[in-house]
């Protein structure tokens, strides 16, 4: 029998992003929480096929992708998908919070990532999940 893992799936059209995000939170993010599996996605397509299936506990998005970029992603996760995972946006600058506040996401990191903020953030996300998915 495995251990439990929690997945998350990292979206950005950049595969540099996706490691550097998968990097700064590492692969458990809390003590108290389960290792993480990571899926890396560079399409919106991806995002989404893997969202319809339920298959990810936590998102994250690349704010800046291209053509299509995260927050607008976010956005449209949060209304079409009726039980929609966590969604955490990665912003390049401090202020476009705002953005991504109006992507309805859960939570915003900002480049540089901070390891020890990016991984705090997405440890409080996934404690404040109503239902997580665990798996063994």
């Amino acid at each position: 029998m495995s251990a439990p893992t929690t997945t998350v799936l990292v979206f950005s059209h950049k595969p540099e992003v996706r490691e550097a995000i998968i990097t700064a939170i590492g692969r458990r993010p809390a003590p108290d929480l389960p290792r993480v599996h990571y899926v890396e996605a560079g399409t919106v397509a991806d995002v989404l096929s893997a969202a319809d299936e339920g298959s990810a506990d936590l998102v994250i998005l690349d704010g800046e992708a291209q053509p299509t970029g995260g927050m607008g992603v976010s956005r449209q996760l949060k209304n079409e998908i009726r039980q929609c995972p966590p969604v955490v946006v990665v912003v390049r600058r401090k202020d476009d919070r705002w953005l991504a506040t109006w992507s309805q996401a859960d939570a915003v990191l900002v480049h540089p990532l901070d390891p020890l903020s990016a991984a705090e953030t997405v440890a409080e996300v996934l404690r404040n999940q109503v239902a997580p998915a665990v798996r063994a």
